[in-house]
This record gives structure tokens, sequence and C-alpha cells, in this order.
């Protein structure tokens, strides 16, 4: 079968994992800010494959997990309002705000209702004329392509009765945000997904700047292996620099009719993310010319101060300071039936996946 079976051959695997060994001299730290590859390096034993010297870190890669409980406040309050339907993807209907979720409002009688596509959400605003829909955008350069495709769709039919609350995000500042904290990276995994969308040259100020190596990674087990060997090659021999791996996704170049439309839709602006707080031109707004599409501006409502979960350490997960297992509510009152944090809700946050894979 073209592009699974052939990245998931075992003799080549273990040839790369030999490689590795052979050429790693000193303790190494990689991280992967995308959910996606957290999901795959610990569903395919990855770091059981490697040198101890070899340390994978989970980072910010998870668009649920990274979007704060002000936001989940926000669409919260949202739901309450009276003719209001909320359009959201599956996994933030779960995320707890502070002392709610979107799943108890919609067993309240909130109309919450879970779509697959954005444009999913337009075909309820239009079915649904007399009541405001509102989609909850998130996720990072990925995503945000799709949303700004139905703010598009909102403007050509005349649609008064759909808007967007955005947690669109971009990578760039986190990853550097991450680095200007001191936290102890030798390199990045980069994110595949998002790098089709931008292509590769929003990383460069990573080696540039900051003279640390970065590969951007498929995500079956031979992508992971191959992209962990170019970056211990890179570390190695001391020539850090943006390579691509998941060439048969990714171009230098990126997608430029994606990036023009998500430009002509979205500004940045300063963002709040889970753990790290506001990280400066981090996060994407509708431009001014869209406004009559923002759900904060065209639908203002009171949002409770927020409230973080006690205990909980996933803003430390996200950075890659903790383990999912070193949290005192990892698999006892924090599980993904019952998730305290964000981190166990999504099937790309790092607790559900060391909680599915059973890391101890």
């Amino acid at each position: 079968m073209k592009y699974v079976d052939e990245f998931r051959n075992q003799k080549l695997s273990r040839l790369l994992s030999e490689q590795i060994h052979a050429i790693v001299k000193k303790e190494i730290r990689l991280m992967e800010v995308c959910g996606g590859h957290t999901l795959s390096i610990h569903r395919f034993g990855i770091p059981e494959l490697l040198p101890p010297s070899v340390h994978l870190l989970s980072g910010p890669g998870c668009p649920v997990c990274v979007s704060d409980i002000r936001f989940i406040d926000h669409a919260i309050a949202l739901a309450r309002l009276d003719n209001v339907i909320i359009t959201t993807f599956g996994d933030l209907i779960r995320v707890p705000g502070s002392t709610s979720s979107l799943e108890k409002e919609k067993s309240s009688g909130a109309d919450v209702r879970v779509i697959y596509s954005s444009l999913d959400a337009i075909e309820i605003a239009n079915q649904n004329p007399g009541k405001k829909v509102v989609f909850l955008g998130i996720g990072f350069e990925t995503t945000a392509p799709s949303t700004a495709v139905a703010v598009m769709t909102a403007a050509q039919e005349h649609l008064t009765n759909y808007f967007v609350l955005s947690a669109h995000k971009v990578m760039p500042p986190v990853m550097e945000a991450l680095i200007d904290e001191g936290i102890l990276i030798d390199g990045y995994i980069a994110p595949g997904h998002v790098s089709t969308i931008t292509g590769s040259a929003m990383y460069r100020f990573i080696p540039e700047k900051y003279k640390l190596a970065v590969v951007i990674s498929g995500f079956e087990p031979l992508d992971l292996m191959q992209s962990i060997y170019m970056l211990v090659r890179q570390i190695e021999e001391g020539r850090p620099a943006v390579e691509i791996q998941y060439r048969r996704a990714v171009r230098p170049e990126g997608n430029p009719k994606a990036k023009t439309l998500m430009n002509e839709i979205f500004e940045l602006r300063d963002d709040w993310w889970r753990g790290f707080g506001i990280i400066p031109a981090s996060g994407l707004a509708l431009r001014k010319k869209y406004r009559q599409y923002d759900a904060s501006v065209m639908l203002p409502v009171s949002v409770e101060p927020p409230i973080e979960p006690k205990g909980c350490l996933c803003g430390l997960v996200l950075k890659g300071l903790k383990k999912p297992v070193e949290c005192k509510l990892y698999k006892t009152a924090c599980t993904p039936d019952h998730p305290v944090g964000a981190c166990m809700v999504s099937g790309e946050g790092a607790c559900a996946t060391y909680y599915r894979y059973g890391k101890e």
C-alpha cells in the first residue's frame, strides 16, 4: 500500500536506529511541536529505538491543548445566549472551562453541534436564518485556510448570521518563545501538516538566530526515524539548518494559494496560549474588512474570570518541562473519560497519548 507499508518497514526502522546509535555522542533533546507527531512517536514505540541520550519532548503542538481557558469560557458564554448555535470540532466540546464545558452546556440545553468542516457551519447558518451560528475556529496554519474559505463563502453568499470565534494560532512565535524561556532544546521535529501550507522558510530564524536544528517530518515510523537521524547528524556535525524530510507533501514555498487566502481573511494579533500566557503576534484575528463575521466583536458577552484547574500540569507538559506521568492527577483524577486538563482530551494531547499507549 503506497506510503503506508513502505513507511512501516521494521527492517529499515532498525537500520536507522543503528545509524542513530552510531553517530550520537552527547545528550540531545528534540522537541516535536505537532500533536500528530506525539501520537505517532508513542504509537510506534519510537523512543525505544533511540539511544538513552536522545530525549524526545512533547511541545505545544496540540491545537485543542494550547487553546487558552479564556477561549473555552468565551465559547461557553456564547453557548448560553438565546438563538445561538455553536459549531465545533469534536475534541473541543469536552475541554473543561473554568466552571463548565461545552459538553455540559449541551446537556443543559444549549445548541452545540459537532461538525467536520468549517463549511458545515455555513450550511447550518443557511438552514437556520433566525439563529446566530458561531464556528469555533481552532488550529494552526493547517486549519486556518479552511476557516478563511468559510468566511469568504459567507461574504459571497451575504450571510448575516454566521460568525467565527477565532483561536487560530501560528507556529513560529511559540517555537521562539520556548527557546527564549530557556527550555533546553537542541532541535525541532517541525510539523508536517503546518508546513504543507507554510513551506519551510518560516523556520529559518531558528538555525540562523538560535543555532538549533530543524527537520520537517512526516508521520509514519520511517518518517520520524529518518527525521531524528537528520537532526542528530546536524547537531553532532554542528551545522544547524532547516531540512525537509516530508518531501512527498512539503515544498519550500508551501501552498501559495492557501497562504494568500489566509492572509486575505486574517491578521496577526497577540494571543493567549495555555501555559505560556500572551505571545506577541501569535494568533489570527479576522481583518477589519471581515469583522462582521467576528463573534468577539458582533456578539459581546460577559466572560467569567478564568480559573485554572488545581494540580493540572498541562501548561508545563506543553512546554516539555514535565511528562504527563509526573502529574499527580494523571490516571487518577484525570482520565480521558473525566479529563481535568485539555492535554487529556484531544487524541493529539500528550496526556491522552501517554494514557492510550500505557506510558508509566
